[in-house]
This record gives C-alpha cells, sequence and structure tokens, in this order.
C-alpha cells in the first residue's frame, strides 16, 4: 500500500467578482495529501490517508472523493474538531494564493497515527503541513520512522507556507530533520526561494541566474543528505527537472486543450512519479539513486501529462489512468 500522511481541508475557492463588488467562495475538497492520495489511487494504487477527519458537514464531503477514487481512509474514528478551511485566490497568471484556518488536520496523537499504519507498506508520503508546528512535527516524524522500519521508501513535498509559520527558522529545522530520513523529495521553485529568503517568493523574483544557483544549492544540499537519492523540481509553466547522482533530466508541461487552473497540479504530479517508479520497481533506496537520465525523462514525462489533465479542470481533479495512457499514446 501507498500511505499519504498530512493535511486534508476544503478550499474556499473564488470565483471571478461580480458587477457588485461581492467576492464569492465556492468549497472544493483539498489540501496537497489529500489530493495526492486521490491522485495515487486514480492511478490505479492501493492508497491509504492518514488524517483526522471531522465529524462536521465539511468532513463527510471529503470523504466523498476518497471514496469515489478508492483511497482507505486509515483513521477510522472522525474527530470533534472543525474543518480544516483554505482560502484560495488567483494571481493574473491564475497561480494559486492561499490562507489557511487549521483545526481537524492537528486532532491526532501518535499512539493512534501509529496504529492505523498498515503492518506492511511501499510508500510513506510525508505531507507539506506536517513540520509546521512543533509537537506536530515530533509525532509525523514517530509515524514516519515507524513506516520504515515497515518498509517503507519515504517522500516529501515540502509546499512551504511561510504564512503559517511563526518561526520560520524553527520551522527550517525540523523540516531539515525530514529532509534527512526521506528518499525522494519534490519542491517548486518557490519552495526553494522561500526556504532561501525565509518568506513567500514567486518565480517572477528570480531572474535565470538566480534561479539556476538557487536550484543547483538545493539540489547539492538534498543529494548530500544522508538518504535522499531522487529530487524533483517544478517551474510552473516552465517545466520540471529531476536530479540524481546518477542522472538527471527536463520536461515541459503538458498543456490540456481547454486550461482550467494549477490547484493540485503539483500533487497530481507527485503521484504520477510515484506510480511509475513503483510500476517499474525503482521506488526503493539504492534503486532511485540509480536513475539515469532516461528513466528520469520518461518519469517527468508521465508526471507532466498527469498533472496538465488534472490542470484542463476547475479545482483539483486527478486524472485516471487511462486518460493519461491515451496522451502519451497519441
Amino acid at each position: 500500500m501507498f500511505v499519504v500522511g498530512g493535511e486534508s481541508l476544503i478550499d474556499l475557492i473564488s470565483e471571478p467578482t461580480g458587477a457588485d463588488g461581492t467576492i464569492r467562495l465556492v468549497a472544493h475538497q483539498g489540501g496537497s495529501p489529500y489530493n495526492c492520495a486521490i491522485a495515487l489511487a486514480k492511478l490505479g494504487n492501493d492508497t491509504g490517508f492518514l488524517c483526522p477527519i471531522s465529524a462536521d458537514g465539511l468532513g463527510t464531503y471529503l470523504l466523498g472523493p476518497l471514496a469515489e477514487a478508492g483511497v482507505t481512509p486509515l483513521l477510522k474514528d472522525r474527530v470533534e474538531a472543525y474543518t480544516t478551511l483554505a482560502v484560495v485566490t488567483f494571481d493574473a497568471k491564475k497561480s494559486a494564493q492561499y490562507g489557511f484556518y487549521r483545526d481537524a488536520d492537528r486532532a491526532f496523537t501518535r499512539e493512534g497515527m501509529i496504529a492505523a499504519l498498515p503492518q506492511k507498506l511501499e510508500l510513506f508520503q510525508v505531507g507539506g503541513f506536517c513540520p509546521i508546528e512543533e509537537r506536530d512535527a515530533a509525532i509525523w516524524m514517530d509515524v514516519a520512522k515507524e513506516a520504515a522500519r515497515r518498509g517503507a521508501t519515504l517522500s516529501m513535498d515540502p509546499n512551504v507556507r511561510p504564512s503559517l509559520v511563526p518561526d520560520f527558522a524553527a520551522y527550517k529545522a525540523r523540516l531539515s530533520a525530514f529532509l534527512d530520513i526521506v528518499h525522494l523529495v519534490k519542491v517548486s521553485i518557490e519552495d526553494l526561494a522561500s526556504l532561501d529568503a525565509d518568506r513567500a517568493v514567486r518565480a517572477t523574483e528570480l531572474d535565470a541566474a538566480k534561479t539556476e544557483a538557487l536550484v543547483a544549492k538545493y539540489v547539492a544540499d538534498f543529494l548530500g543528505r544522508p538518504n535522499c537519492e531522487l529530487v524533483i523540481v517544478t517551474f510552473g509553466d516552465e517545466g520540471s527537472r529531476a536530479f540524481t547522482k546518477s542522472g538527471k533530466a527536463t520536461a515541459p508541461i503538458y498543456a490540456p486543450p481547454v486550461f482550467g487552473d494549477t490547484v493540485g497540479a503539483g500533487d497530481t504530479l507527485m503521484a504520477a512519479v510515484l506510480t511509475l517508479l513503483g510500476e517499474e520497481g525503482n521506488l526503493k533506496p539504492s534503486k532511485l539513486a540509480a536513475l539515469g537520465d532516461a528513466a528520469l525523462g520518461k518519469m517527468l514525462r508521465f508526471g507532466a501529462v498527469a498533472a496538465g489533465l488534472n490542470c484542463g479542470q476547475v479545482g483539483c481533479h486527478p486524472p485516471v489512468r487511462a486518460d493519461v495512457n491515451a496522451v502519451l499514446a497519441a
């Protein structure tokens, strides 16, 4: 089983402002780990999701897509805390911007989380919110280490959110501890820029030379850690790159016939990468490190198509495997 641990929430997504100037928000199920779990299942993987689900009406709303995709909620008892909310607005390029109001996604215990883990699992993915709070990070670290003891490869998609973090230096130290134990990490160029600047940074703030220097710095850092063997960096509409000690590759985006928005694109790309690595027997320590240029390019292309198909809709709606296969075969 592939297990994704981390937040689920409701995205309150803004629609175009009406003639009366009113901002209207539409509720969509979301959260990076939640999206990734659904994408993994829709791509054909046996998938479990490790996150508390509220007993409120929005919690019921969250359970619907999990059930439809075939994801197993690993924490069976719903919690009294209210569902976590994210308010999503868009810039001129339709890139998502977020504000968060957390509650149910933190309503867990160490004992409950570890008890909910399957005895055998192929992958455990650490979610983006896991290092944000000191208490949460300590529990998620223990869960991840227990997953590794049960045979899991560890992956992480940090989704760096400076607006959520009161003490960014302490957050970076906690994130660094997770980066020391994971085997695979995916980051966006905005994640790297924010880590470097201790604040939210847009890709438009970086020129080509600064971007290349930033990527080189962090790829070397990540691959120099005790366990990390594969680094993926996404660049929005400029595509993605992958790095191991044995090779590197670049892939452009796949542009869908009709563009919706970018919500969940990175989560879907991550799920697709993990899917292909698992299918080809490469989702294992030492196997990841040996991936060369051709294998990395194939992996990124698969991820780009899945992410692009997701961008053909409004909100996060990862594709099924048949749709990805159809584009790759065309």
